[in-house]
């Protein structure tokens, strides 16, 4: 027992870090589906053209709530650095779920519209998730970075 706690005592910062991030992902999640709705039912445009100006939206959002929400106690190496990092390791995360969906289909044989749920929307978010997270910390937004986030104005 004293282990256990000695191990979350190490790893304690990172609960309310990984709540925030949750919350911003949620809101990018939101920010996707609206606007992609918005272009395809509102405006007419074609899916994918919704499709992927509605992930440059839901990228920005989430890279703006990220930086002054998420990990602002971190520092910057600058916007333009950083939001291409976030948009590149956002950009691999999404190959996770269709690895999940291919290993559970294809390998493991677990066909059916709840098993490649559970391969996507579980196990391939879960963790392109835990990807994002652990990217953005590391390479994003690191620990010691040149320029504390509050110094340059954000």
């Amino acid at each position: 027992m004293k282990t256990l706690l000695l191990r979350y005592d190490r790893v304690r910062h990172l609960v309310p870090e990984a709540l925030r991030f949750a919350a911003v992902g949620g809101v990018g999640a939101a920010v996707y589906i609206g606007v992609f709705n918005l272009l395809l039912l509102g405006l007419g445009a074609e899916p994918l053209t919704s499709t992927v100006l509605s992930a440059i939206v839901a990228v920005t959002v989430s890279y703006v709530g990220n930086r002054i929400w998420t990990f602002q106690h971190r520092g910057s190496q600058g916007v333009a650095r950083e939001y291409v990092l976030f948009s590149f390791f956002s950009a691999v995360s999404l190959a996770i779920p269709v690895i999940c969906v291919g290993i559970g289909h294809y390998v493991l044989g677990l066909t059916g519209p709840l098993a490649d749920n559970i391969a996507a929307n579980v196990v391939g978010l879960g963790l392109g998730s835990l990807f994002r997270f652990l990217s953005f910390r590391t390479w994003v937004f690191p620990a010691g970075s040149k320029q504390p986030a509050a110094a340059r104005g954000s």
